[in-house]
C-alpha cells in the first residue's frame, strides 16, 4: 500500500475533488488488500472520522460490499450530544457498531489528573483492546496533518499498538476542505459544532474556540504530549 503523499499534484496545489479521489484511492486499495469485513472505521462522533466513514460508505457502495464496521471508544467522559449523535448516525445508516469501553473504574479513577496516564487507559487500551477481538486488519481513522504536527506524514503505517494497519484516507484535508465535504454532501455532524467548538474530545479537555488553532480548545498539557500517546498507540 502507498506511503505518504504530498499536499501537491503536480506541482499544484491540490483541489477538494483531488482530496477526496485521491482518499477513495486508498480506501479501494484497503478495501482489496485486507477484505472489507477486516477493515473497520476508528468513529469519535466528531466531524472528521464521519467524513471517513461516509467516504468508505460510497466506496463500499460502489464496490458492491455491504456490512459498515465502525469502532467507538466510550470513555465515560464524552460529551452527551457526541453520544446522542453516535447513536443517531449508528441508526440512520445501519453501522455495525462496537462500543469500547475502558477496563477502569472511572468512579476511582483521577480523569484528566495525568493526561497522559488518562489517555493510555480511557482511549489506548480500549482501543488496541477491541481492534484485537473484532479482528481488524486495517483501521481507517480521521486524522489530519493540519491538525498536529505529530499527526504523521504516511496515509498508511502499520502500528504495533493498536495491532494493524492504520489509514489515513484524509490526511490531506483541512479543517475547511472538511466542512466544504460535509456541506456539499450533507453529512450529519455533532451540534457542538455550532456552539464554538472545533474539535471535540472528552468534557474535562475539551472547550469552546472563538479564535485560533483548531485544537486550541483541547487541554494544552495533552497535545504537548501527543508524541508520547502516539507511541503507546494514541492517533
Amino acid at each position: 500500500m502507498s506511503g505518504s503523499c504530498s499536499d501537491t499534484n503536480g506541482g499544484e496545489k491540490m483541489t477538494l475533488a483531488h482530496k477526496v479521489a485521491r482518499a477513495k484511492d486508498l480506501l479501494e486499495e484497503t478495501a482489496l488488500e485486507f477484505g472489507p469485513e477486516n477493515v473497520v472505521v476508528a468513529w469519535t462522533g466528531g466531524k472528521d472520522s464521519t467524513v471517513t466513514l461516509h467516504l468508505w460508505s460510497g466506496v463500499l457502495a460502489e464496490m458492491g460490499f455491504s456490512g459498515l464496521r465502525a469502532l467507538n471508544i466510550d470513555t465515560g467522559c464524552k460529551f452527551p450530544e457526541v453520544m446522542e449523535f453516535r447513536d443517531m448516525l449508528t441508526a440512520e445508516w445501519g453501522l455495525h457498531l462496537t462500543v469500547a469501553r475502558p477496563a477502569a473504574d472511572l468512579r476511582d479513577y483521577p480523569v484528566a489528573r495525568d493526561k497522559v496516564a488518562c489517555c493510555a487507559a480511557l482511549k489506548v487500551e480500549p482501543l488496541s483492546r477491541s481492534v484485537r477481538e473484532m479482528g481488524a486488519e486495517a483501521l481507517l481513522t480521521g486524522i489530519r496533518r493540519d491538525e498536529h504536527p505529530e499527526r504523521g506524514r504516511a496515509h498508511s503505517e502499520r502500528r504495533e499498538r493498536p495491532d494493524c494497519l492504520m489509514v489515513h484516507p484524509i490526511l490531506d484535508f483541512t479543517e475547511m476542505d472538511v466542512w466544504a465535504y460535509i456541506m456539499e454532501r450533507g453529512v450529519p455532524y455533532c451540534s457542538l459544532y455550532t456552539q464554538g467548538y472545533r474539535s471535540l474530545g472528552c468534557v474535562p479537555c475539551t472547550l469552546p474556540v472563538a479564535e485560533g488553532e483548531e485544537r486550541s480548545g483541547r487541554n494544552a498539557e495533552k497535545e504537548a504530549h501527543m508524541g508520547t500517546l502516539r507511541a503507546l498507540g494514541y492517533f
